[in-house]
């Protein structure tokens, strides 16, 4: 596997970090830029066990030298995109292990995304301390606000950075917002300017990647569960009785995938990754009208990407948002009413719930694994900006947490392999056939 995960440093590392005598022992505490991990940790008896020059990532921690002095360092920090659970933990976290840890008395917030950073808003900054960031982990959204774009002149945006004298930013965001970074960082370079730019990577999606998981991704399906359990009441509560819950999951289905595994009532699961059609021999209706027929009732999961080669019949007039993300049709509503005029048409009595928690969801606190997460991704992101790596982000693989560049993670998006354990897992759990499409 030919991939470049080289790690850029602005500068030699040479002051000694505040973090050497903050612990009794360090033997265990630091690491170093030749400690890797392994991108493939599978091997087949048949081969050599270890390969020369193994594709790896750099491994993330607290370096003993670090490039930046404390005590005239300027942090700041943006959140940008939609609201995910766990933003205000990664705040938090960021502040706390740069102030506490590091000694880092000037931290700011950039208010609503990449706007703050924009001349024209006049948005002004807050200064983070501890005691204002003390109890927002508790609470779901984010204290800085958020937005999608922002503007497209980057130049002004780091013309902005650089009259506030920002030394590191920590952009908290999804693709989108990933993407722009590594434009700050590409023009800093190019300014010369001593510029950290770390991302944590933000999407209920779970869709970046080259990292095992986004932080709100566990608890995005775990507050879905909430509204599957609802929507099987519903439907072994009336003859034909069909609960239709729509998930996030614009390109990805790990949402919809995860959910209907951690609640084992759903019986179909819809995923822009895998095709289907509605009607015919073994269309998704017939297959439902058969489940009807055997059990009385149905409980379907959809996400919100899926179907989209069935509503939209020229993608190229969708449109796109502020962050360049294609605007989706809404298979949530198309279903509830294609499914409701299906067995219309056929005098089939049908009692149809629709459900659709999405912003519900996006905006509920953290569960404590996810709040965990994030907390341990604000202390790794810190690490790598005051060692003054940029362009990069601290993600995790094999439950190790780790370095990537951005244009590695922005490369291509992950998704569920249809032929995947994951995918057999869904559809041993659901029942649904494997292959939805007629011919």
């Amino acid at each position: 596997m030919e991939l470049d995960l080289s790690i850029e440093n602005i500068g030699e590392c040479k002051i000694e970090s505040p973090m050497l005598t903050k612990w009794p022992s360090t033997d265990f505490a630091f690491v170093t830029d030749a400690e890797k991990i392994l991108y493939d940790v599978a091997y087949c008896d048949r081969e050599p066990l270890v390969k020369e020059n193994p594709t790896s990532f750099e491994k993330a921690g607290p370096r003993r030298k670090v490039f930046f002095d404390s005590a005239r360092t300027r942090v700041a920090i943006v959140t940008c995109g939609g609201l995910c659970p766990g933003t205000n933990d990664v705040i938090r976290s960021l502040v706390m292990e740069s102030y506490y840890r590091y000694g880092v008395q000037s931290i700011i917030g950039i208010r609503y995304g990449f706007l703050g950073l924009n001349p024209s808003t006049n948005y002004q900054p807050v200064a983070l301390t501890p005691e204002y960031v003390r109890g927002i982990h508790k609470t779901g959204g984010t204290i800085l606000g958020s937005s999608r774009g922002g503007t497209d002149d980057m130049e002004a945006i780091v013309d902005s950075i650089e009259r506030q004298y920002i030394n590191i930013l920590y952009v908290i965001g999804g693709d989108g917002s990933l993407r722009a970074a590594h434009d700050i960082a590409v023009i800093a370079k190019l300014r010369k300017l001593k510029l950290a730019v770390i991302g944590i990577p933000k999407t209920i999606d779970n869709d970046v990647s080259y990292i095992q998981r986004t932080f709100g991704f566990e608890t995005a399906f775990s507050r879905a569960v909430d509204s599957i359990y609802a929507a099987h009441v519903e439907a072994e509560g009336a003859p034909n009785g069909i609960g239709l819950v729509k998930l996030m999951g614009r390109h990805s289905g790990f949402i919809a995938a995860n959910s209907a595994l951690a609640m084992n009532d759903v019986n179909f699961v819809l995923i822009p990754e895998v095709p289907f059609e509605l009607h015919g021999g073994n269309g998704f209706f017939h297959h439902l009208e058969q489940r009807l027929a055997r059990r009385g009732h149905a409980v379907i999961c959809v996400a919100e990407g899926a179907g989209q080669d069935i509503l939209v019949k020229e993608p190229s007039r969708q449109g796109h948002d502020a962050s360049g993300n294609i605007k989706l049709a809404d298979i949530g509503l198309y279903l509830r009413d294609s499914i409701n005029e299906y067995f219309k048409a056929k005098n089939i009595n049908a009692s149809l719930k629709y459900i659709d928690p999405s912003y519900m969801i996006r905006s509920a606190p953290a569960n404590p694994n996810d709040a965990l997460f994030c907390a341990l991704l604000g202390q790794y992101a810190v690490h790598a900006g005051m060692a003054g790596k940029t362009d990069m982000i601290v993600g995790q693989w094999n439950n190790i947490f780790t370095h990537i560049p951005i244009v590695v993670v922005t490369s291509k998006r992950k998704q569920i392999n249809p032929h995947s354990r994951l995918w057999f897992n869904v559809l041993e759990a659901t029942g649904q056939p494997a292959d939805m499409m007629n011919g």
